[in-house]
């Protein structure tokens, strides 16, 4: 089957323990090799699939307005063609509405949800112009300028100088039609807040602690309306905590899908009076 997205489909070639599949959504304006310490960390025991989001990476790109629900519509053809039943679905940043948009489209085929650096809320008016406006300005321009005023606020200070060149090139090598439609795209986006409330999986929910595009504060809201959720706060680290602290990311992560993985336990055998 041809497939429409670009992607990286990584695992072992056989388990004795068949292990729930994970697959990784990116955010703005990154590709697949955001998540390549996990892509290392969890393929030695897991199936792992990370896509270039369409308008991102080797993915065509398709320029005008990108609605989150065409990237999840993406998302859900990739795990048609690759056979995926079911899986955690993991996104950071947009990466994260869009697996929110996931479990809208398609909850019995998600095990599990990680929210990383994401808000639930539909964008404000004021953002949604702001939105308007750099997508305007990437077709202008192009990334650099833009890569070049985030890269401190998408990293802290703290991080690896390796980290902030690849944050940099991700960044500036992003095609500025992709962007702009996705830009675009989400200042449209709807309100998820009431649905977390209707999730009936668990979730992990992750937020770099100097993050100031998604605060800690929202985080915690965020965890807040899961009814079965766990905050994890990474210390020294911004918007990518996946890659500004890996480990501490990894370590989170490996907890909630052991959590994931266990089999459910039986009903308990009634009392006999």
């Amino acid at each position: 089957m041809s497939l429409f997205l670009a992607y990286e489909d990584e695992g072992p070639e056989s388990s004795s323990v068949p292990l729930v599949p994970v697959v990784l959504v990116h955010g703005h304006p990154f590709d697949r090799t955001m998540w390549a310490p996990q892509l290392r960390s969890l393929s030695a025991a897991r199936r792992v699939v990370a896509p270039d989001l369409r308008g991102y990476g080797a993915s065509p790109v398709v320029p005008g307005v990108t609605a989150l629900s065409v990237f999840a519509a993406d998302i859900e053809a990739l795990l048609d063609g690759l056979g995926v039943e079911t899986c955690v679905l993991a996104g950071l940043s947009m990466g994260g509405q869009i697996a929110m948009e996931c479990w809208a489209r398609f909850p019995g085929r998600v095990r599990g949800l990680v929210l990383a650096d994401t808000s639930p809320a539909a964008e404000t008016g004021q953002g949604a112009r702001d939105r308007e406006a750099m997508a305007d300005r990437l077709l202008r321009e192009g990334m650099r300028g833009y890569a070049d005023e985030v890269l401190d606020r998408m990293v802290a200070p703290t991080a690896d100088a390796g980290v902030r060149a690849h944050v940099h090139r991700m960044m500036a090598s992003a095609p500025p039609e992709g962007a702009a439609a996705a830009l675009r795209g989400r200042a449209r986006r709807p309100d998820y807040r009431d649905l977390l409330t209707r999730v009936t999986v668990p979730a992990l929910v992750v937020v770099g602690a100097d993050d100031t595009y998604t605060p800690v504060a929202d985080a915690r809201a965020t965890h807040a309306a899961l009814p079965d959720a766990t905050l994890c706060v990474i210390e020294d680290a911004a918007h990518l905590p996946n890659l500004e602290r890996p480990r501490a990311f990894d370590a989170a992560l490996e907890d909630f899908l052991a959590r994931v993985d266990a089999p459910a336990r039986p009903p308990a055998a009634p009392r006999r009076s």
